[in-house]
This record gives C-alpha cells, structure tokens and sequence, in this order.
C-alpha cells in the first residue's frame, strides 16, 4: 500500500463520517489515490462532473480532513481518468499465438453507471438551471433552499414551499432543481407538474377509469415538484387525492416541492390538514427584485441577444420595469430586435420610444385573455373563434401564435392555462408559439411590427 493510498483510506474514512449516504456514493465512493508529494495529494475521478463537484463543493471538506490528519500543508489535485482501451496484438504474436502486451484489468472496477432517468415533467426546460438563476437580496434565501433540496433530496427541507407572486422565478427554481436531481441523481425519478395539470390528469384518469396509474404516475417517484398549488383551492377531490399522494411520498422519504402565489395560511379554501403538511417543512417567499438585481438579469440575459446592450440602455430598462421578471426580459427583448431590424445603434433614446408604453404607463387597465384576442382578431381581421378554432390556414396560425406570444408576456397565466383559451390545445403547443415569435421578432421586421402594435393597443386601453 503506498503513502497517498495510506493518506486517501483514512481521510476517506472521516470524510465519510461527515457526509450523506448519497454524496458519499455520488461524489467520493470512486476517487482514488494517485500520488502524494511534499506539496500535494493527486486524485483520481472518473468523469468531469465528480472533478467539478469535489473541487468546487466539497474541497473543503477534504482539507479539513487532511489538517484532522496532521496534513493541513498539502494541497489537493483532481485529475478525471478513464480506463485506457486494451492493447491490439500485433499481426506477429496473432501468427505465433502469443498474447498482446499487458493489458489493463479486463474487468470494470465497478458496474457501470445505469442510464439516466429523463426528468418525467410536463414541460421541464433545460435551460432553467441554477446557473443561469440571478440571485438577490429578494430571492436569495428562496435559491439557496432549492439548491439544498437539489442536492441532497429529501434531507434537507420537506416540503419545500416557494411562494411570490408570478414572474418573479418560482417555475425556474422548481425546474432547476428537476434539472439538477436528473444531472447529479441519474436513478431517481423526478415529476415536474402544474397543477392545472395535475387536475387534468385527476379528471381524466376518473373518466377512464385509470385512478391506480395516475396514483403510481405520482407516487412511485423521487422527486414531485408542483408548480402554482394555489390552483387547489375549492376543489375537493383534487385536495382529498393530493393529500394522499403527499403523504404517500412523505412516509415513503421522498422529496416533495411546491409553488404558490401566496403563503399556505392564505390559500382561502385549502383544507387544514393539507395546510399544516405544507407548514412541515421550509416555507420561503421571493420578493420583487431591487434594482440592483434586475440590472445584473438583464446584463445576463443581453450577452445572448444579437447586438451588444450598452449598460445605460439596461440601467433605463430596469429602472422602468420594476415588478416583473417576465416583463423585465419582454422589453429587453423589444428593445434589441427594434435596434437589430433597423440597423439602429442601441441607445436610450431609441429604448424610450420603443417602450413608450411601459414609461407612460401608470394604473394599467386589467389584461385579460379575451380583451388580447379581441384585440388580435381586429387586427388580423379575423373571428375570436378562427383564431381559437382548428383551422392550420397559414394567416390563421400567425394571428394564433402571436396572440399565444402576447398572453404569455402581459398576463399571469400558465402554458396550460393560455392552451384552454385556444380550445383546449396541448400546452406545448403554447410553448412552441410562444419560442417561435420571440426568436422571430429579432429576424422578421413584419412580426416584429405586428406584436408591438399589438401589445401598445391594448396596454394603450384603444377600444
């Protein structure tokens, strides 16, 4: 046994001591020992994600270990090694009959990692990840609890209850946190649902007779994520099978983690005992993003637009949109395919006139899903029932998605929800329209044109 194998073996041994049963498995049970110098302890992982998280989350923990052991100088390497193919046999030991030069162990040192299980979600996007989260003084505590959940499930707070109010970040930390147990937990299985959704399913599996399935589609899993649970209230049977499948997962040591727009003592008709369940574990709100904030998530979200955005046009935008991350991309949006389009540098004054609308605007007249389509079937010179019907004709189907774009920015509604106002689509449906037009408004002059028109008419109040 040499001196790092030695060193590694005992230091493994209080690491271990100190560390979950799954971070154990998914993060030191396959390191091991290479060298050890004067300076410094080499070790070997099998893959870039366990280098990523020994040295970025768990370095610490192994130079304490070290210093427990008398070995506080040395400093720690990770190195990513994988086996080496075996060697061919030459075409003379192939004629002689001999073997090939030594080769490496023929045999794994360990089974193969199982294949990952595919986050089983209504419509998880990959691209809400932690990273990609802008932390703040209003949201830091809520992202700092996701995170804990993601990476030790059902250990650290149970129930998770994030609440605020909408466009504030609630659907991407629930989707980062499927995304990240799907990354780092190939095994488990994760299920990220609405709860408009959710009743749906509820619904249809009574009408077919299929209520065992939708039970193991909800409770035979690891991680359930339910997104606006505030969608429960005055619905009885949906509150008695939902208390039902929470505490199924409860019992059963599962990671349960829901949404709302509001606290779970201000959801009017939820029932007390699923109330108090809500109450069991880590209750956290986001709040509204301060200034500072929203400047550094319209810095993030520019470096992906088309045109550099100069720090005054992002300092204007965020000073005038205010409330909502949503709208706080919408008009970051606007503003960079105006200038793309035409040709225009991007400066505050060009900023002003295109988002005229959100500058003057004081007391906002409510939006609601009828006034957009009213709105868009005048424009269009259509019916509210065309747009709304089946009809695939082309100029039908921009009229619709576009309509489905402008639902989506200036309301509150869900994907789910914006589908049943379109006779009752598949929401991903929505999902498609509403990518298509806002990646079309930075390269069609036409539809960029149609959906400003469109939103300034109806947050103007034209009749």
């Amino acid at each position: 046994m040499t001196d790092a194998t030695q060193l590694w073996t005992t230091c493994a041994a209080i690491i271990r001591s100190q560390v979950s049963d799954v971070v154990w498995q998914t993060t030191f049970n396959h390191v091991e020992p290479v060298a050890v110098t004067e300076h410094e302890l080499v070790l070997a992982v099998p893959n870039a994600l366990a280098k990523e998280r020994v040295d970025h989350r768990y370095r610490g923990l192994v130079h304490d270990a070290l210093a427990e052991l008398g070995q506080a100088m040395l400093d720690v390497r990770v190195e990513v090694r994988t086996a080496p193919a075996p060697l061919e046999p030459t075409q003379q030991q192939l004629e002689l009959g001999t073997s090939a030069p030594a080769a490496p162990v023929v045999t794994e040192a360990r089974p193969p990692d199982p294949p990952k299980a595919a986050p089983t979600a209504e419509s998880v996007n990959s691209r809400y990840t932690f990273d990609d989260f802008v932390t703040g003084t209003s949201n830091r505590f809520a992202h700092a609890a996701a995170l804990a959940v993601a990476e030790t499930p059902a250990r650290s707070y149970n129930p998770l209850f994030i609440y605020g109010d909408a466009g504030l970040g609630k659907t991407h930390l629930l989707q980062a946190i499927a995304n990240y147990v799907h990354d780092h937990y190939p095994t488990y299985k994760v299920r990220y649902v609405s709860t408009e959704t959710f009743l749906n399913r509820f619904v249809d599996a009574i009408r077919n007779n299929t209520l065992p399935e939708f039970k193991r589609r909800y409770r035979e899993i690891d991680v359930l994520l339910v997104d606006d649970i505030q969608f429960m209230e005055g619905k009885e049977g949906l509150q008695e099978e939902f208390f039902h499948t929470f505490n199924s997962l409860h019992q059963a040591n599962r990671q349960i983690v829901l949404s709302s727009d509001r606290p779970p003592d201000s959801i009017p008709t939820l029932e007390d005992r699923l109330r108090s369940r809500f109450k069991m574990g880590l209750i956290t709100d986001i709040q509204p993003p301060d200034l500072e904030t929203r400047l550094a998530i319209l810095r993030k979200k520019g470096d992906n637009e088309s045109i550099p955005i100069p720090p005054e046009v992002l300092e204007f935008i965020a000073s005038n949109v205010t409330d909502n991350i949503r709208e706080l991309e919408g008009a970051l949006i606007r503003v960079s395919a105006y200038a793309s389009l035409n040709h225009l540098p991007c400066t505050v004054e060009l900023a002003e006139r295109v988002l005229g609308d959100v500058v003057a605007r004081r007391a906002p007249r409510p939006v609601t899903p009828a006034l957009i389509l009213e709105h868009t079937a005048r424009m269009y010179g259509l019916s509210i029932d065309e747009i709304t019907g089946s009809s695939r004709r082309r100029p039908l189907v921009n009229a619709r998605q576009i309509a489905m774009y402008v639902i989506r920015e200036l309301t509150d509604l869900s994907y789910p929800a914006i589908a049943r106002e379109f006779g009752g689509r598949d929401h991903t449906t929505v999902i498609h329209a509403v990518e298509k037009i806002r990646n079309l408004m930075g390269e069609r002059r036409q539809i960029y044109e149609q959906v400003t028109t469109l939103i300034d008419e109806i947050r103007g109040g034209d009749d």
